[in-house]
């Protein structure tokens, strides 16, 4: 197998994983939804991890809030967790989930 053939597959795999991609070739399609979802919720976690302030503000909205966005927007392969976390806490002030912050607090919620 090529390097380019290696990196196509990769590639097909991480689409499934992230992003609600097709099951490559030899992945059983219900076990690649069953690890998707797991890594999904990884991400939130880390999300939270990374924005106590966030997860606090929100509280028990958290979850599904987070689940809505990954929905619509799924973190990229090459994306850093800040740079998704930063991505996250946008969405939810143009959803009106958080109140549009003043500059101090949108230093808070967001880190670079």
């Amino acid at each position: 197998m090529s390097r380019a053939d290696l990196a196509r597959q990769q590639a097909e795999l991480l689409q499934a994983l992230l992003a609600d991609g097709p099951a490559p070739s030899g992945f059983d399609t219900s076990r690649l939804r069953v690890e998707a979802q797991v890594l999904r919720r990884k991400h939130g976690r880390v999300l939270a991890y990374q924005r106590p302030e966030l997860a606090e503000e929100l509280g028990e909205r958290f979850g599904p809030l987070f689940a809505e966005f990954n929905a619509s927007r799924p973190k990229r392969d090459t994306e850093r967790s800040g740079a998704y976390a930063d991505a996250f806490v946008e969405w939810l002030i143009a959803g009106g989930h958080l109140p549009k912050p003043k500059r101090g607090l949108r230093a808070r919620l967001r880190r670079r």
